[in-house]
């Protein structure tokens, strides 16, 4: 097995000050919003990741300007029909490419083929597609990756009824490009409750400053009216989901973590992340610029739902490895249909090290064991190598497989993590 990183082991107390790179969600927004503006925008502190990179060259691909200026991505926005400049978007194992570029694909003139890694063909994506073709789209299936969409230059748009149970950004792909459709669009849920409930705040959240009229007053539904989008400068917020680990290791290392830039109000999911920690044992401090985890007097097992939070999921799950007492982590049956089953490679991976963790219908039940030392694989999946960053520095000898797939939302995270526990 090759590329294995050694988990560093925490030796002392942690005083550490971390900036976060900016949030995938929000860049990934942005640019599409920007690609759809006619005239100049500038997306200011973009995440610079796999993922991010994946979305601006596949909207270089449908025919939008994305160029440098410093670590900014400056973007000339299309009003008009796209005009492709390749026959074929790459979508790595990004859900956000996945879903939101093949409705920006509908309004341009030309034949477009998306498709990506292996695993990307088993993520949900049906959903959308066949409402894309319901509002009018020529596509030449509706089901999965790899999908060509036939672009005549605009889409009709209306009404249509999605069940986005499976994933929330099933609904955010149609919402970004609604204000471009002749009628915009109406959706309406159908089916088990939506996860991740704050994402689609956040696309409801990104559209309004883009100048979209959305309405989402009914729960399940949300319309977007047809009209031109407005050029403007789009601040990117840190990413709190990634902030996981980072604030998590205080709490198995002792000391603190402060997180720079911390935003007093967003629509991000990670802002739960300080309240379950605290629930674990973390104590919280604010300023108006930073938020500080510092250990408290012992890590708790937990019982919480993080059906509004799953990216949280496996950081969470390592630190219950480690707690005084069991917990129940719920709500969280849809990230076996993640970047891998992240379900069942919780459970495996703790449970090849000597721990117990059990799969549930709706999530996990963790009950701490003394834990060896050993190879933790990564399947590729950035949020489960990040866990075992952070489980690594109450073991020994945690070695992680394939650490370099962090970079799809943190370019250095193994130099970032050394740098937190003290290294040059």
């Amino acid at each position: 097995m090759t590329d294995l990183w050694p988990a560093p082991r925490a030796t002392h107390p942690l005083a550490a000050v971390v900036e976060l790179p900016g949030s995938k969600s929000v860049t990934n927004r942005a640019l599409v919003l920007a690609a759809l503006t006619p005239g100049r925008s500038v997306v200011r502190r973009p995440l610079r990741s796999r993922d991010t990179e994946l979305m601006a060259a596949g909207l270089r691909a449908l025919g939008v300007g994305v160029a440098d200026d410093g670590t900014d991505w400056v973007v000339d926005g299309v009003g008009g029909p796209l005009l492709p400049a390749a026959d074929h978007v790459d979508v790595g194992n990004a859900g956000t490419v996945a879903r939101f570029l093949p409705p920006v694909a509908t309004l341009a003139k030309g034949t477009v083929r998306f498709d990506g890694d292996p695993r990307v063909r088993l993520r949900p994506l049906g959903p959308l597609l066949a409402a894309l073709r319901d509002l009018g789209a020529d596509l030449d299936r509706v089901d999965a990756l790899p999908v060509t969409v036939r672009g005549g230059g605009g889409l009709r748009g209306g009404a249509v009824v999605v069940d986005a149970s499976e994933s929330s950004q099933l609904v955010s792909g149609l919402l970004l490009s609604a204000p471009r459709y002749d009628d915009g669009i109406r959706v309406r849920h159908d089916g088990p409750p939506l996860p991740s409930a704050p994402h689609l705040a956040m696309t409801v959240e990104a559209l309004r400053a883009a100048g979209a009229l959305v309405d989402d007053a009914t729960p399940g539904e949300w319309t977007v009216q047809p009209g031109p989008l407005v050029p403007r400068d789009a601040a990117v917020e840190p990413d709190l989901s990634t902030a996981a680990a980072y604030l998590a290791a205080a709490l198995v290392a002792g000391g603190s973590v402060t997180v720079r830039g911390w935003p007093r109000h967003t629509a991000q999911p990670g802002a739960v992340l300080p309240d379950v920690l605290a629930a674990m044992g973390a104590e919280i401090s604010r300023d108006d610029t930073s938020l500080t985890v510092s250990a408290g007097a012992g890590l708790h097992g937990i019982d919480t739902d993080l059906r509004d939070a799953p990216e949280l999921a496996t950081v969470i799950t390592a630190l219950a490895a480690l707690a005084d007492g069991p917990s129940r982590l719920r709500g969280i049956a849809h990230i076996r249909l993640q970047e891998t089953d992240r379900l069942a490679a919780l459970a495996t991976e703790i449970n090849a090290r000597g721990g117990d963790v059990r799969e549930r219908s709706d999530g996990l039940e963790v009950r701490p064991r003394p834990l060896t030392g050993g190879v933790m694989n990564s399947y590729d999946d950035h949020r489960l190598a990040m866990a075992w960053a952070v489980l690594g520095l109450g073991v020994d000898a945690i070695e992680v497989e394939n650490i370099a797939t962090t970079r799809k939302t943190v370019p250095d995270f193994a130099g970032s993590w050394h740098r937190m526990l003290g290294g040059e």
